[in-house]
């Protein structure tokens, strides 16, 4: 806190938990309400003090020096986070990649933004001003600690605020490396607190009445409930929560062409990405020729320790996660949906938090399996019969998140990007582009985060009238 270390005012531990082994490979303090209260008074005086007149040139230059510190360690970084998440090395080695471009995008974006802009009214000489909405509490998710933090570090620095961050309790060590990164970079004090908590505490920051802005990652359910708390103080937020992306192949799509971009949207990091493509939509007419090659494909995924260089998924990152995905599953064969591929925990690990790849067929959208954010390796196969109804279907989901369509025809691509309701949508490709706007419609979240979008969430505008 306030740039430096500081011990903890309550006595409390968290338990860092290896997904693979399911022993306790760390501790680290747990902080109390009070602490928030020191973090944010902090950096309440440092966005009111110094922090406030630098320059979008000086904040940029801080911004590239802790990209640089932290790729500087990314190896490090992919090793704690297979520790700690249960993520291949490979993996967490792309993650952090995704973190360092977009620290620095937000370090340039200064030299194409206005923060002042003059105009003419009629008559009237006017100045608009953009500036830093002040104190900024972000809540990020154990799935990528340090992409899910330089999604907010990075605007909120380059805007002029500063930031009390606060990780999940399952992700804390990462985070504390990247603190070891900001520190070597300078950040100045007060600019950046990190404390690791439970709800408690994401709470307790959501309704600190000095917290000007909070920035969530995270579910739909813990989304409202920030959403309502902020409403009731008129605070400002931003949400990026959960989502069930569809995949929609056309007729003329070819499987060898598809399915190497598909099967790892789908079931990547352990299905545990708010942007994954977990519902796949083909013609009804091909739908048992794509059943059996996403099985097969399914079949073959390595499953096993992250620390193996031929292991392509690893645990799911908590006990209480596998106990989430196994129930999907067997909501989904209660539901009547077929089991094509996986269905169980893989043959021969017996410790770790380990489910199989999983394929249902014979899904319809209306079942929970296609309906509900299972945040798993669970694919769900759904037939269609013409591109409207594929069109409904891809669009009949509360979520609105990302998308994918996959044909040779530009104008089915186009009526296709046109039409569905998601906040990015790859045509011949899948996954999120993190240095363009990514967020969602509907319950998928509110606001956007990346590029020039991404630093306006973070500034107030104001106009100034010369007469």
């Amino acid at each position: 806190m306030g740039g430096e270390w500081v011990a903890p005012q309550g006595t409390g531990r968290i338990d860092v938990i290896s997904p693979s082994t399911e022993e306790v490979i760390a501790q680290v303090p747990e902080p109390t309400t009070a602490d928030v209260d020191a973090a944010v008074a902090m950096a309440r005086r440092a966005f009111e003090g110094p922090w406030r007149n630098t320059t979008p040139a000086e904040r940029g230059a801080l911004l590239a020096r802790i990209a640089d510190e932290v790729e500087k360690r990314i190896p490090e970084f992919a090793r704690v986070f297979a520790a700690e998440v249960g993520a291949p090395v490979a993996v967490g080695e792309t993650f952090h990649g995704l973190a360092t471009a977009m620290l620095r995008q937000f370090a340039t974006l200064h030299e194409s933004m206005r923060f002042t802009e003059e105009r003419l009214d009629g008559g009237a000489k006017m100045r608009i001003v953009r500036e830093p909405v002040g104190v900024v509490g972000a809540i990020i998710p154990w799935n990528g600690p340090v992409a899910a933090a330089a999604f907010k570090v990075g605007p909120a620095l380059a805007a002029g605020c500063t930031v009390v961050l606060k990780p999940a309790p399952e992700g804390p060590l990462t985070n504390y490396l990247f603190a070891e990164c900001l520190e070597a970079a300078g950040v100045p004090e007060g600019v950046i607190g990190i404390l690791p908590g439970g709800r408690e505490i994401g709470e307790h920051l959501v309704r600190h009445p000095d917290v000007d802005k909070i920035a969530f990652t995270g579910s739909t359910a813990a989304g409202r409930r920030i959403a309502s708390l902020c409403g009731q103080r008129i605070a400002r937020f931003t949400l990026e929560l959960g989502g069930k992306s569809a995949g929609l192949v056309a007729e003329d799509a070819d499987l060898s062409e598809v399915l190497p971009s598909l099967v790892p949207a789908g079931i990547g990091h352990t299905g545990q990405v708010c942007a994954a493509i977990t519902r796949v939509l083909v013609p009804r007419a091909r739908e048992a020729e794509w059943a059996d090659a996403m099985a097969a494909a399914l079949g073959s995924v390595v499953v096993g320790d992250p620390f193996d260089p031929a292991t392509a998924l690893g645990p799911l990152a908590a006990e209480r996660q596998r106990e989430r995905v196994e129930g999907y599953i067997a909501i989904g064969r209660r539901e009547g949906a077929r089991v094509a591929s996986g269905g169980g925990r893989p043959a021969g690990l017996d410790k770790g938090w380990y489910v199989e790849p999983t394929l249902f067929t014979g899904v319809r959208n209306e079942m929970r399996i296609a309906q509900e954010e299972i945040f798993g390796p669970v694919i769900s196969l759904i037939p269609y019969d013409g591109l409207d109804d594929a069109i409904r279907i891809a669009n009949d989901s509360q979520y609105g998140l990302a998308g994918a369509v996959y044909t040779n025809d530009p104008d089915i691509a186009e009526r296709v990007v046109r039409e569905v309701r998601a906040g990015q949508i790859f045509v011949n490709n899948a996954g999120m582009c993190v240095t363009q706007p990514f967020g969602g419609f509907k319950q998928s979240g509110i606001g956007r985060e990346g590029g020039p979008e991404g630093i306006a969430a973070y500034l107030e505008t104001k106009m100034i009238n010369f007469g």
